[in-house]
């Protein structure tokens, strides 16, 4: 596969997002069949490994150090912190001795001396960002950590955070129909010489084309408190989907792979880390990093879904008060 470079590490341009192994879009995979994914992903040749302390509450994390603790050394580790379980709740806290003490937590449950690349995984405005990346900063210093993240974050933020220490990623969800990144951040990150590392580059697994109806979706899969999945902007959504399922059957290439295709197109300081439960959409998404798509198609597909024609923001007001990056304007 197409390497991709993320601070001092080069790593296949698609890694793999391993949240819903855990948590996220329902009912997890048995343990069996997580473990089978995570060492698929290992064969496939993919080097690129994302998790978090708050995926599972841990339990992500632990999955991770059980299933692929004994091949440490044959791939890169991207884990998070600043945004963990207490008490069965999330909570943001990016104070330096909360971030030290996470880093330890995560280094146990992952079963190793170093985490490749940790992330903040969400800002604490009541903690300047520069005291939160210097405690990151410590981190490397000690051996703990080998490079920095951010996620979610402004350009703004990714400036002010970079003078402190290097931020090798900046980690945003980002794909056809969220295209928010585009607004400053990809820039910024390829002026600052920081990867940007796209997650639900799929959509939410909407863009796969096989999710036509949200009735069908589990109660606590998050997708239901998300606009774009509300009956009527999803009804909405929908009219874009035949017309870029059209595109991706004259490429002869899955909805999926044009999806991961698209991003990666974006620039070579671009990754993307799509997720899956099934190691039948594992190959696929691999697969994708050899599609190459040409200037006319870019067109067509950046004038289909953008936007201005997806129905809905991507986070309700809550979720959107917690993260920190640039919105465009309310049509």
């Amino acid at each position: 596969m197409k390497t991709r470079r993320i601070g001092p590490f080069e790593v296949t341009a698609l890694g793999l997002g391993c949240m819903n192994l855990s948590h996220g879009y329902g009912t997890p995979p048995p343990e069996e069949a997580a473990q089978a994914l995570l060492r698929g992903a290992l064969d496939l040749g993919i080097t690129l490994f994302d998790t978090a302390a708050l995926y599972g509450f841990g339990a992500n994390e632990e999955l991770i150090g059980r299933t692929l603790g004994a091949d440490r050394s044959k791939f890169v580790l991207a884990s998070k912190c600043g945004l963990h379980g207490v008490d069965g709740k999330r909570v943001v806290d990016g104070r330096p001795e909360t971030l030290k003490w996470s880093c330890e937590q995560s280094l146990k449950r992952l079963r190793t001396d170093r985490i490749d690349l940790f992330y903040l995984h969400r800002w604490d405005r009541n903690v300047p960002i520069e005291d939160s990346v210097g405690a990151l900063g410590d981190l490397v210093r000690a051996g703990k950590v080998g490079a920095i993240g951010l996620s979610e974050v402004s350009a703004a933020t990714l400036r002010r955070a970079h003078a402190v220490h290097p931020i090798a990623a900046v980690q945003t969800e980002y794909s056809l129909w969220t295209r928010n990144p585009e607004i400053a951040v990809l820039d910024a990150c390829r002026e600052l010489g920081a990867a940007f590392v796209a997650f639900s580059p799929v959509a939410r697994g909407f863009l796969a084309g096989s999710l036509r109806d949200v009735a069908v979706l589990e109660p606590k899969d998050l997708r239901r408190n998300m606009p774009r999945f509300e009956p009527a902007n999803f009804a909405a959504n929908l009219k874009l989907l035949d017309g870029f399922t059209a595109i991706a059957a004259e490429l002869q290439c899955t909805p999926a792979q044009l999806a991961l295709a698209w991003v990666l197109s974006r620039g070579e300081h671009v990754l993307a880390i799509p997720g899956t439960t099934k190691l039948a959409h594992l190959r696929e998404n691999a697969a994708a990093a050899d599609i190459g798509l040409s200037a006319s198609t870019l067109a067509r597909l950046d004038a289909l879904i953008n936007q201005r024609t997806v129905a809905g923001p991507r986070y309700d007001a809550a979720a959107q008060a917690g993260v920190d990056t640039e919105e465009f304007p309310a049509p």
